[in-house]
């Protein structure tokens, strides 16, 4: 899994006017918790952009006042208005203690399905599991090519090592969808 280093700045004043002078600054409030007493610290918007604007998932390493930390970011929230992010929560990891983390997926090869007509919709693009920070990959390859026509991949098909899916077992992953023209060519060709 890729890794990404930010610095952040510890803060003191948690009130909503610290918070406030924070963001005209164009700093971001965050907020560390997970192991054991919650850190409250400041990150440059800017530099957090490129973990916010990215389908990728990062363990971030820290550096808050000279202390090292690794976390996942859990939750955003945006500014109603202009989308600018207004807080951001992130979950300490360590190597020896699973964890949750939704990680993306990569849909590799070309249907059946597809090349008869079908159309491939993606129902979901990011799979929540749990593992160890060493067992994560950057995304969860899934093999298309041997799916037909109406035919789909639920989560309880797939299968990684070192990996516990958390996702619901009959949610359907990815499916390959009947189009009217596939279906006319059905038609045509049972006629």
């Amino acid at each position: 899994m890729k890794t990404l280093e930010l610095k952040g700045s510890l803060r003191t004043d948690l009130g909503k006017k610290a918070t406030k002078a924070l963001r005209k600054q164009e700093l971001v409030p965050c907020e560390l918790y997970g192991g054991g007493e919650n850190i409250h610290f400041a990150v440059d918007e800017k530099v957090l952009g490129k973990l916010l604007y990215t389908p990728e998932v990062f363990i971030v390493k820290f550096d808050i006042d000279g202390k090292l930390f690794s976390c996942v970011k859990r939750e955003v929230q945006f500014h109603p208005v202009n989308d600018k992010p207004i807080h951001v929560d992130f979950f300490q990891v360590f190597e020896d203690k699973a964890f949750e983390v939704e990680i993306p997926i990569k849909v590799e090869g070309f249907a059946k399905g597809v090349q008869s007509g079908g159309k491939l919709a993606i129902n979901l693009r990011k799979l929540k599991v749990k593992a160890l920070m060493a067992d994560l990959p950057e995304n969860l390859p899934i093999n298309v090519t041997e799916l037909g026509l109406s035919k789909s991949i639920q989560v309880r098909e797939l299968n990684y090592k070192n990996l516990e899916i958390l996702n619901a077992k009959n949610a359907v992953v990815v499916q390959v969808k009947l189009t009217r023209a596939a279906r006319a060519a059905a038609m045509a060709s049972g006629e």
